[in-house]
């Protein structure tokens, strides 16, 4: 093949993992013993759905209870306020004594403060019912359930579950300063993300044809390793990518002018040096030429050449095995 130069983007990659944008452990806020599972393990589920029901019955009742609570002490208090009432005419005719109006005035402070923590004894009392529908706080993909019907379960016990909200989905990777400083570092916004797209690679080696971008860049540089670490998300309206699977991310940096590239099957490696034989007419003869030359770059079956090899020359691409150097070859193809 006849050597010729091209422009060619440059990429650098990380690996990584998917992880859920937002990743909810679901707890028990309240003792009881579960009634029943109200999702599907895998499902989607929504803000707001009940997942899972606490028997419900021990905190009915004792919102029954505080509520007649609170009656009693609105009750006091309607009392107390008929007797300031009653009082305060009546001390200004020195019917009755000021102490008596004083105690009457003290009476209704404290049968005001009885209505006030009664009320909040309510309000305690239904957020313990309520609490009895374990809810999911996110729209998302809700996991396996690690409690069964019948367990006790209570504020101290491990996770009902979880649910990852999945669309967009989230990655960690670890950036170079020097990636940061002359790529990214100039395109970040008030909020540390980026208009930078990136590929997302996949365990198959396909190219998830959605772009991502940098959603965050963590407040520190490492001094240890001089990397910092970055959060990239992807669109997945689908549901297809999901926590946990493998990744590799892919950013462009820039894109070179005038490289050569080659067929890596060209290239030789011999000791860690690589040549490539070079085809020169010399006095109407096509001879070899074996000829060290610096690569760079794969991109594909492809091979960077940053030195060694000029655009018009020719090169051999099939049968390296069978040439030596300074002997005569028949070219049997061009490219």
């Amino acid at each position: 093949m006849t050597v010729a130069t091209t422009n060619v983007p440059v990429y650098q990659e990380w690996i990584g993992s998917l992880d859920g944008f937002v990743n909810a452990q679901i707890r028990a806020q309240v003792s009881g013993y579960l009634m029943s599972q109200g999702y599907k393990e895998g499902g989607v589920v929504t803000n707001g759905q009940v997942l899972f029901e606490i028997d419900p019955r021990v905190f009915a009742a004792a919102l029954a209870q505080a509520n007649a609570q609170l009656g009693v002490a609105k009750a006091q208090l309607d009392k107390a306020n008929l007797d300031v009432e009653r009082y305060t005419p009546l001390v200004k005719v020195d019917a009755i004594s000021k102490e008596e109006l004083e105690d009457a005035v003290q009476a209704k402070a404290g049968a005001q403060a009885n209505v006030e923590a009664a009320n909040a004894a309510v309000q305690q009392a239904r957020l313990n019912l309520d609490f009895a529908s374990v809810r999911s706080p996110v729209n998302g993909i809700a996991g396996m359930a690690l409690a069964q019907v019948g367990d006790l379960v209570g504020p101290g016990s491990s996770n009902l579950t979880t649910v990852s909200a999945l669309d967009p989905i989230k990655a960690y990777i670890t950036v170079s300063e020097q990636y940061y400083l002359d790529h990214l570092a100039g395109h970040l916004d008030q909020q540390g993300g980026s208009d930078l797209e990136l590929d997302l690679i996949l365990a198959n080696d396909a190219v998830y044809p959605q772009k991502g971008k940098f959603y965050f860049v963590d407040r520190q540089v490492e001094p240890g390793t001089g990397a910092i670490q970055v959060a990239v998300t992807f669109p997945n309206p689908d549901n297809v990518l999901r926590p946990g699977q493998y990744a590799r991310i892919r950013a462009r940096t820039e894109v070179r002018q005038g490289v050569v590239l080659i067929p890596q099957r060209a290239v030789t490696e011999l000791q860690g040096s690589y040549q490539v034989d070079v085809v020169k007419e010399v006095n109407g003869t096509n001879m070899v030429e074996i000829r060290p030359v610096q690569v760079g770059a794969q991109f594909g079956k492809l091979w960077v050449i940053e030195a060694g090899l000029k655009p018009g020359e020719r090169i051999i691409v099939e049968g390296l095995q069978k040439v030596r150097q300074d002997s005569a070859v028949t070219v049997a193809g061009k490219g």
